[in-house]
């Protein structure tokens, strides 16, 4: 099944309980998916689907930090609570061991021993944590903490 008719199924269930906030994040949801697929002009595969859907989690971590930084909490806890309806459709993060492992043996396959090859080592760590949920801004941060104190 895919991400669109799980939405979809989801998105009747929600309907159907009358869960007004489920309901609009599960119809934004579908309408990025589609907008997505019209603009790519082929059905969306399942990384597709799932950089899309990270993306729109990226996007209320970001309007959570300015909403608090803002002092409205109300609007925060609203955008929290669409991240973990979002988050519901992705697959599990990486653990810190995993990330740990994957940052290292990226650096060993790269042969990296400067922030120099940090785009490479960040390419190859996400490769080897692919099908994951991955935050790009902790995989960046980890490898650049980890080549920093190699040179």
């Amino acid at each position: 099944m895919s991400y669109i008719e799980r939405i979809e199924a989801d998105l009747k269930t929600a309907m159907r309980e009358k869960d007004e906030l489920r309901l609009s994040v599960l119809r934004m949801v579908k309408s990025a998916l589609k907008y997505k697929e019209v603009e790519k002009m082929h059905a969306l595969d399942e990384m597709e689907s799932m950089q899309v859907l990270q993306t729109l989690v990226k996007q209320r971590r970001e309007s959570v930090q300015q909403f608090t930084q803002g002092g409205r909490k109300d609007l925060a806890d609203k955008e929290t609570k669409e991240i973990a309806i979002i988050e519901k459709y992705l697959p599990a993060a990486p653990s810190d061991a995993e990330i740990h492992r994957a940052v290292e043996a990226a650096i060993s396959e790269e042969g990296a021993d400067s922030l120099k090859q940090m785009g490479a080592v960040i390419k190859a760590a996400r490769a080897k944590l692919e099908g994951k949920a991955i935050d790009g801004k902790e995989l960046s941060d980890r490898v650049r903490e980890r080549l920093s104190t190699k040179s």
